[in-house]
């Protein structure tokens, strides 16, 4: 075969694979409801006022959970200004109520940043066994936080009742699993309907110009 020939070919192949991701690109912009994600019924109130609201539902039990995390990281660093980033731990049980107060007091204490990533590799790669509140205790001490600010935390009246709602919204937004996300309390879509980490991501990008364009009509 020429050089022409050749240069050819290869130039036929790169135009049908530019091709195909363009017809994959339509494809995946053009979401149904029922496919790519679900409605909820009834819409949830959001939180964040003014901006469209994209919720992680999650558990640090959750391998798929911990899974995610990377590139929901990367992703959220590049959402827009117009849209902001909220995690709710899911209680399907009593024995997620742990896990739930331990989120919420990272984030009381001002160290989610600091601790959220550090406790999911510690359960999924280290094996931290979180079955008693002592294990917990004695895994932040380690890492120089005060253990009795902490437990003080843990047990108020606060987390407790954050950790009560969020077994409560569990409920509200009628997740089957985790980690499921929520766009602007109306729409539902996980892992599974997006056909990976990237297209689901993909997914909530087009949720949320669709949110936005419902915000921009009211």
């Amino acid at each position: 075969m020429g050089f022409t020939s050749y240069a050819s070919t290869v130039s036929f192949r790169i135009f049908i694979a530019a091709m195909l991701a363009m017809a994959g690109f339509t494809v995946r912009a053009d979401i149904q409801p029922g496919k790519e994600y679900e409605l909820l019924s009834p819409p949830q109130a959001v939180e964040t006022g003014k901006k469209i609201e994209v919720l992680e539902i999650f558990s640090y039990a959750c391998p798929h959970c911990f899974n995610l995390e990377p590139d929901l990281n990367n992703w959220v660093g590049q959402l827009p200004k117009d849209v902001e980033f909220r995690r709710l731990p899911a209680i399907f049980h009593e024995s997620w109520m742990p896990l739930a107060k331990a989120f919420y007091t990272f984030e009381a204490l001002g160290m989610t940043d600091k601790l959220h990533g550090e406790f999911f590799k510690a359960i999924h790669v280290q094996h931290l066994r979180v079955d008693d509140e002592v294990t917990l205790f004695d895994w932040v001490e380690k890492r120089g936080i005060n253990r009795k600010s902490f437990a003080d935390t843990y047990y108020s009246f606060a987390i407790q009742s954050k950790a009560m709602r969020a077994k409560q919204l569990s409920k509200d937004y009628g997740i089957n699993g985790v980690p499921a996300v929520i766009v602007d309390g109306k729409y539902r879509t996980y892992v599974s309907l997006g056909g990976g980490h990237a297209g689901m991501l993909n997914v909530v990008d087009q949720l949320i110009k669709r949110a936005r364009q419902e915000r921009a009509r009211k």
